[in-house]
């Protein structure tokens, strides 16, 4: 079957083959190092592989590990990598497991003085560091550079420093990517960005070389329950910006589009939600519904969600807000039990991810567990569609090889 064809079935809930998603987006990949093990578990060309997102140090899934992997789903991202520069002119650099990989010309790294890394916004090194990774880590942490708030002075245009009218290089760029991807046959998802309301790996801006506002973690949170004219504002300017920039986008190329990624805002911890709902249905779901409702009414494109965590609390208003896709389904946090999701929701939303633990299982199990709880997911998830496989968010670091092909064969095993 045609991935794209097996992906819609799947995301309009009818049964039959499950579409299968690693590396389209920048929350369903892998860590650079296990792509590597990857590609030399199936016996493919030695080569480099290349960190296309260095943040998370993610590593590129090249078309011979797609189809080794039988993966359905293509992704397209803007140019800039989250630190300002762009995944082009890769050059060699090894991580301090001592495996050589390529990153992109801007990764220009200065030295913390503790054995660690300071990356830099737009790969200047004169520029403040927005990112650290430090000595023996996997990925980068952002730097928080806030300046001195003054209550009388807040200026909610120093929050949206980062959005505005999308370039005609940019436009001219997605364009290309998704005409290119959409050729291979497999589903399309595109992170155009501009749409993340709130999301905290954004606040910081590690992209912009002094970014203004409120650009610290704990303040942002703080800000949500304090200062919520302030966020009314941001996110009221910031949606309005995203429609102008979706429009654009869906007149360049939107037929050959299948599922828009909207926003990356975590609600979840381990154990409960950031907010209340009553916050979630006065700060969020406006804002969520305004973009949602106006590509349900211009185009045929799924909306994509991801929150970590214990959502469960909140997943009707998800659905209220006009999501029709939910990741990555961490059923390991509290109430988000497989069965209960599916049953109570499974008709409303399309789960994306939730396949196999990657706290627990599928780093420190072995592939009989592996595939224990591979098989049980696809059994849970799948029924009458509704359903793209993936982990609970990106495969990380010194993850057993084994267990990774574990998992793979299971899905495979399924489909058949």
């Amino acid at each position: 079957m045609n991935s794209r064809k097996k992906l819609l079935d799947s995301l309009n809930h009818r049964s039959g083959a499950v579409p299968m998603d690693f590396g389209a987006t920048a929350v369903t990949g892998m860590h650079v190092e296990t792509v590597a093990a990857l590609r030399d578990y199936y016996g493919l060309e030695k080569r480099l592989v290349k960190v296309h997102e260095p943040y998370q140090m993610l590593g590129l899934i090249e078309e011979d590990l797609k189809q080794a992997l039988g993966v359905d789903v293509e992704g397209v991202t803007g140019r800039n990598t989250m630190f300002g520069f762009p995944a082009e002119d890769y050059k060699p650099w090894k991580l301090f497991s001592g495996l050589e990989v390529l990153v992109p010309g801007g990764f220009n790294l200065t030295d913390d003085g503790a054995g660690g890394y300071f990356i830099h916004p737009e790969g200047d090194i004169t520029n403040p560091p927005s990112g650290h990774l430090p000595k023996g880590g996997y990925y980068f942490d952002s730097v928080i550079r806030q300046e001195p708030i003054d209550e009388d002075a807040l200026n909610p245009e120093d929050n949206l420093q980062e959005f505005g009218p999308i370039s005609d290089a940019d436009l001219a760029y997605f364009k290309q990517k998704i005409v290119q991807n959409s050729s291979t046959g497999r589903g399309v998802i595109a992170s155009f960005g501009g749409t993340g309301l709130g999301d905290i790996a954004l606040v910081p801006a590690p992209q912009l070389p002094h970014p203004r506002g409120i650009r610290d973690v704990e303040e942002w949170y703080v800000s949500t329950a304090i200062r919520q004219d302030y966020v009314h504002e941001v996110f009221d300017r910031q949606s309005k910006l995203a429609l102008q920039n979706l429009d654009k986008l869906n007149r360049a190329a939107g037929d050959l589009v299948d599922v828009a990624f909207i926003c990356g805002t975590d609600f979840g911890t381990q154990i409960g939600t950031f907010c209340s709902p009553e916050t979630f249905d006065t700060l969020y779901l406006p804002y969520y519904k305004r973009i949602n409702d106006w590509i349900h009414q211009n185009t045929a494109w799924k909306t994509f969600k991801h929150s970590c965590g214990a959502i469960e609390g909140l997943m009707t208003r998800l659905i209220a807000a006009g999501f029709d896709i939910i990741n990555p389904v961490q059923c390991s946090a509290s109430g988000m039990d497989a069965q209960l999701l599916k049953d109570k929701y499974g008709e409303q939303i399309t789960f994306w991810g939730g396949g196999i633990d990657t706290q627990r299982i599928l780093p420190f199990g072995t592939p009989d567990e592996v595939r224990k709880q591979v098989r049980e997911r696809l059994e849970i998830f799948s029924k009458n569609g509704g359903y793209v496989f993936n982990a609970i968010h990106n495969v990380q670091p010194r993850t057993p090889v084994e267990n990774v092909a574990a998992m793979i064969e299971t899905v495979r095993d399924f489909n058949k």
